[in-house]
């Protein structure tokens, strides 16, 4: 079939997200996010000089103008969400453009398997800059370290001339803290087993900007779910304000690229090496689930884990219903962490292609004890699925 792209409906339980708080966000940002320097110390002085710089540049020093989202509950009803489904004979893609854009879903047809976590209700909870955010999906985090202030907010939405002459989706807004318009396309070829998304930041202003992008993945974890990147490092961050180079995969005696083997919540940042493609993808027991690639400005790949740990539990089911499967997020950001943020000069634009889709590969080889074997057949198979330069060229068909 032809790509189709339609308005819809879902009917979700859903909890009220309430009003805006009426006062001023006067307080103080209590950011987990950062580091703590022991005394006689430099927390930075074993960093990439890029990456020291970025980490004390324009930190977030306060909310306004944005309004805090506190006003909801935890009373779900039936509650219709407005949609937008773009489909393929190969994959369907459910956009909700009223809560920040979010793909709710991410389906692979001739499977019948959802690539991403699809969270089967709408509960809020005190995760976003502003307060309200809700878990599953793929988000698109735009402004300052965090959940974007536009987590459940409205995005503008029209459709458009797609590159290949279909139609696309294109979500745009004006972000508010950083004061910077941004533009998300998402468009699906008509043969295509990949959902494409360009994303556009641009600095119509005089002076200099901080930038912050990261795109995050809900993917289902289990037992054997892993993780895989084109990376022997990592940046771990484990929410006790220190950042630590670890080696990929094992650390602390434990391999953690998968999500379950750790007690606690933790942030992997992968060290990309410099020329190398980027990509991510979350695969189960079979070799099979999804995989996310970009353009090389792109160039950050993370890991978040729960953990398997009573609090990490705990949280995962406030978030949703009772017997839901659990989930980790892997994502995608202009920065190696997201303890940084990036000059973007003015008058001038960041812009970059992202791919979405399914992945199988060798069983064997992605949850064999050879990294280096695990790694080079996922990058095979999914060079063998979409060509770098597939990707490269939808980029400049695009521009």
């Amino acid at each position: 079939m032809a790509t189709t792209v339609r308005r819809a409906l879902l009917t979700l339980p859903a909890a009220p997200l309430g009003p805006e708080n009426p006062l001023p966000a006067l307080g103080t940002l209590d950011e987990t996010h950062t580091i703590d320097e022991p005394e006689g110390e430099s927390a930075t002085a074993a960093m990439p000089r890029d990456m020291a710089r970025q980490i004390g540049y324009e930190p977030l020093r306060t909310l306004l103008p944005v309004r805090i989202l506190d006003g909801y509950g935890r009373e779900r009803r039936e509650t219709d969400v407005e949609a937008v489904v773009i489909e393929n004979d190969h994959l369907r893609a459910t956009v909700l453009p009223g809560l920040g854009g979010r793909v709710h879903s991410l389906l692979h047809k001739p499977s019948g398997r959802e690539l991403v976590y699809r969270n089967p209700v709408l509960q809020p909870a005190c995760f976003a800059l502003n307060g309200a955010w809700f878990s599953g999906g793929i988000e698109w985090n735009i402004g300052a370290t965090g959940h974007t202030t536009l987590s459940c907010a409205p995005l503008h939405a029209a459709l458009v001339p797609a590159p290949d002459g279909g139609q696309m989706l294109r979500l745009w807004e004006w972000e508010r803290l950083r004061d910077l318009p941004f533009q998300v396309d998402l468009w699906l070829p008509d043969d295509s087993e990949f959902l494409y998304v360009g994303v556009r930041i641009r600095n119509p202003h005089e002076r200099a900007a901080p930038v912050y992008w990261w795109s995050n993945i809900a993917v289902e974890e289990g037992e054997h779910t892993r993780v895989l990147a084109p990376a022997e490092e990592a940046w771990h961050f484990g929410y006790e304000r220190s950042l630590r180079r670890v080696p990929v995969p094992e650390h602390r005696g434990a391999d953690r690229t998968y999500p379950l083997r750790g007690e606690f919540p933790a942030d992997y940042f992968y060290e990309v090496p410099d020329g190398a493609r980027r990509w991510i993808a979350s695969l189960d027991a079979g070799g099979e689930g999804l995989v996310q690639t970009s353009t090389d400005l792109l160039r950050g790949r993370k890991l978040f884990v729960w953990g398997a740990g009573r609090g990490g539990r705990r949280w995962q089911r406030w978030l949703t219903e009772p017997d839901t499967p659990g989930y980790a997020e892997i994502q995608a950001g202009l920065a190696r962490t997201q303890l940084e943020h990036v000059r973007l000069e003015g008058g001038e634009e960041f812009s970059w292609l992202e791919a979405y889709g399914p992945l199988a590969a060798d069983a064997g080889a992605v949850h064999g004890a050879d990294w280096d074997a695990a790694r080079a057949e996922v990058a095979d198979r999914l060079e063998a699925a979409l060509p770098r330069a597939a990707v490269d060229a939808a980029y400049e068909a695009w521009l």
